[in-house]
């Protein structure tokens, strides 16, 4: 087996070579004395596909004819030593080279004489000199066309030997590999099936058993040998010995191929029901019988079982029809329900190429992938300036998209929300939008859908008011400290003048008058400066706890002198940064406005807490609340629902909580209003 495998190998290397040949160069065999007639020959012959080879003489051909293996040879006839002649004599009488083609060429004697004795030698064509270079140069390609065809021819027989041998060593190989195949799966089955598998001749006797026969009829393969076949089945064998077992043998050759249900009888003298089935064949003209024979009690008993339960199964058919019916409906139901699905999708994809399309907002969708961009609507065309072909399949470049905050690129791989960034268009130009981004699947693939709302002229339209806000707050507030200040100053300056041609002295009630406007002049102009953002506040590391402490006796009498209470609820707060002076012009400005807020018997609760990395300060006061109109304006300087007030006090809160990172937050009702201040534990860089 071993070596007709390598035979088979070896032919098959042998088939790749013959199919893999590649055109070689062709040799030409050039012979002649002179070096310069070899020369002309060369430059006639000079091709890329011949291979020439000079000899200069015949010994010299001879030698190259052992080494090579030439298409055609041109031979100079006249040469010292061996002529062209003996030389051609001795190529033709060598077995090998006796087929190349020889040209003669000769300057010396064109008589017939001479070129019947070249033809005579083996030449295939005679050239005398000086030779046409054109007809020379035909005339080899036609030998080597002839030569290439001939080694093409020798190729093709070769393979054709080849295949054929391989096809005979094919079906030599698979047929001994199938016999020794068959005979380890006879062997194995005879060993491991579990049926008994008994041959016996044409009068019954048997000639061999499988192991399987101890288990199922209790005797040992060789109590059975040469012993009668009938042996093993009881009802025959009584038939036997009543020179009955005719009928056997007929039934015998009746069942072959064929299975049929016996009785069959163990050692032991008990029977069980066997299936036996009979195959026939002639080994060297002796017709021999293969018996299997399996046990069939377990079926026999299963048989009952479905005979018990027969009468069962037309309900249970029933049953099962029934369901598979509703099953089918239900099925169908999905089906068209499915189809809806499909046609609702199909519909949901349309609309959403129509709003993605349509919409004003720049859209585009981008792979998680590698971050190419997939498709963008029209409206990032008309923003940016690129085209969809200079976009799609594209790698998309973050660095366009700066985040407003901090500066940096936008990380798309991420969830945005509204975040603010300025874009830079194809021309150049900056504008800013606000982006959102939303991880999505198309077909299997996880994309990136990027929504950019362009705010570049909102962002100029809030500059332009803010900017106009900001000129309106200057004028209002000009206006209100004009107001404010021209009263006390204007009973200044009438003092002044009633006096001016008098020339008694002033009395102290009026200069006292006069002071008392002063200072309330000083007073507007030194609350206004406390708003300035520039203020400088002298923070420290201390807790608000001590400073509502220290300051509740003077909120207390304030509280006792209208017959209202002040409640404390402090609970533990860690120490943070805070300028005292300033946290006490807070509590006193926003709990004074809660006690003139109540009525009598009214109840302030100033309570502190910690909350989630903040502490709360709040104070809430049982008042009417604050009528949704003024609660719009609180804050704003100069602004006020008091007779005598400023409107400067909780603008001045504002302005104390900016300068700490605070936020105010209020909550206001008919059972009173609640001012929320939350305190940062780590105040940010901006507030420090």
């Amino acid at each position: 087996m071993k070596t007709v495998t390598e035979n088979l190998m070896d032919q098959k290397d042998s088939i790749k070579r013959l199919n893999n040949t590649t055109p070689k160069k062709v040799n030409i065999l050039m012979v002649d004395d002179h070096p310069e007639n070899l020369l002309a020959l060369e430059a006639v012959l000079t091709s890329p596909n011949y291979n020439l080879i000079s000899a200069h003489s015949g010994k010299e051909a001879l030698k190259c004819m052992l080494q090579y293996d030439f298409a055609v040879i041109l031979l100079d006839v006249q040469m010292p030593g061996l002529n062209g002649f003996d030389t051609a004599k001795l190529i033709k009488a060598r077995e090998k080279t006796k087929n190349i083609p020889i040209i003669f060429i000769t300057a010396i004697s064109q008589d017939m004489e001479h070129v019947h004795q070249g033809y005579s030698v083996g030449a295939i064509d005679y050239i005398f000199k000086p030779f046409q270079p054109e007809t020379l140069k035909k005339k080899i390609e036609q030998f080597v066309k002839i030569h290439q065809n001939h080694q093409e021819t020798i190729i093709q027989t070769d393979l054709g030997h080849l295949l054929a041998l391989n096809k005979v060593n094919k079906r030599l190989d698979r047929t001994t590999l199938n016999l020794r195949r068959t005979e380890a799966l006879s062997k194995a089955i005879g060993e491991t099936i579990t049926d008994t598998i008994v041959t016996f001749d044409n009068q019954g006797c048997i000639l061999s058993v499988n192991p399987a026969i101890s288990t199922m009829f209790g005797y040992q393969p060789k109590e059975l040998l040469e012993k009668h076949v009938l042996k093993l089945f009881p009802k025959w064998e009584s038939e036997l010995l009543s020179d009955s077992s005719f009928s056997f043998f007929s039934m015998m050759r009746q069942s072959v191929g064929n299975i049929i249900e016996v009785i069959a009888g163990r050692k032991d003298k008990s029977c069980f029901y066997a299936d036996l089935l009979i195959a026939s064949t002639m080994i060297e003209d002796e017709q021999i019988y293969v018996c299997t024979i399996r046990d069939v009690t377990e079926r026999k008993q299963i048989e009952e079982v479905k005979k018990q339960r027969f009468h069962n199964l037309e309900y249970i058919v029933e049953e099962r029809t029934l369901e598979l019916i509703k099953a089918n409906e239900k099925l169908q139901r999905e089906i068209e329900e499915r189809k809806k699905m499909a046609d609702h999708l199909f519909r949901s994809q349309e609309r959403f190429r129509k709003i993605f399309d349509s919409s004003p907002l720049l859209k585009a969708i981008l792979s998680q992938k590698d971050m190419t961009v997939i498709d963008i609507n029209a409206s990032w065309t008309k923003f940016t300036g690129y085209s969809s072909d200079e976009l799609v399949h594209q790698k998309f470049n973050c660095k366009n998209f700066i985040d407003e905050t901090a500066g940096n690129s936008i990380d798309l791989h991420k969830k945005i929300r509204n975040k603010k960034i300025r874009y830079e268009t194809k021309e150049g130009e900056v504008r800013s939008g606000l982006l959102s981004t939303e991880l999505i699947d198309i077909e299997s693939e996880p994309c990136t859908l990027v929504v950019l709302n362009d705010i570049t002229e909102r962002v100029h339209l809030e500059n332009e008011m803010y900017r106009l806000d900001r000129l309106n707050l200057i004028g209002e507030m000009a206006a209100g400290i004009a107001h404010e200040i021209r009263n006390p100053m204007t009973t200044v300056q009438g003092f002044l003048q009633l006096t001016r041609n008098k020339t008694d002295k002033l009395s102290t009630d009026i200069i006292d008058l006069m002071l008392e406007e002063l200072n309330r002049a000083n007073s507007i102009i030194t609350e206004f400066l406390n708003l300035a953002k520039n203020k400088i506040s002298m923070k420290k590391k201390q807790n608000l706890n001590a400073i509502i402490e220290a300051l509740s006796p003077l909120i207390q009498a304030e509280a006792l002198r209208s017959n209202k209470q002040l409640k404390l609820e402090l609970g533990e707060c860690p120490d943070i940064s805070l300028d005292e002076k300033e946290i006490r012009q807070l509590i006193l400005n926003i709990a004074l406005n809660g006690l003139d807020a109540m009525t009598s018997n009214g109840s302030l609760t100033i309570k502190t807490y910690k909350d989630k990395g903040t502490v709360v300060l709040r104070i809430k006061d049982e008042g009417q609340g604050i009528n949704p109109e003024v609660l719009s304006k609180l804050g704003t300087p100069f602004f006020t629902t008091k007779e005598t007030g400023t409107g400067l006090g909780l603008a001045i809160c504002y302005s104390v909580a900016k300068r700490h990172d605070a936020k105010i937050e209020i909550e206001t009702g008919d059972e009173g209003t609640t001012f929320s201040i939350r305190f940062q534990l780590i105040p940010s860089i901006t507030a420090i």
